[in-house]
């Protein structure tokens, strides 16, 4: 399998773990929004807590030139951890949500 196909499904897999957990609180849900033909993937909360909406990016990560950009992670232990995990590796990854400046200081790829 080459290496664009495994890391599309590892990322599905990855990310789709999150549509299981459930919240605490309200009626509250996580969604999984996969296009394989860009290559974005997203996880998105939504639903209410009492009378407030909830809607909003928990994960969106876009795979540009082979490599993995993180552009959103609102998960405490980073969604970075698991990918590496999963067995991708991490010179394969950018942290996009960090300026370009600051990326060369993490243990990932710059871009």
């Amino acid at each position: 399998m080459d290496t664009l196909r495994t890391y599309r499904q590892l990322v599905r897999q990855v990310l789709a773990v999150y549509t299981d957990i459930p919240y605490a609180y309200g009626d509250i849900r996580t969604k999984a929004v996969f296009d394989c033909s860009t290559d974005q993937y997203l996880l998105m909360t939504v639903g209410w807590d009492q009378d407030k909406r909830v809607h909003g990016c928990l994960i969106h990560i876009d795979i540009i030139d082979g490599k993995l950009w993180i552009q959103r992670d609102g998960t405490e232990q980073g969604i970075a951890t698991e990918l590496v995990a999963a067995g991708i590796p991490k010179e394969a990854i950018v942290l996009a949500f960090h300026p370009p400046e600051v990326r060369c200081h993490t243990e990932y790829a710059v871009a």
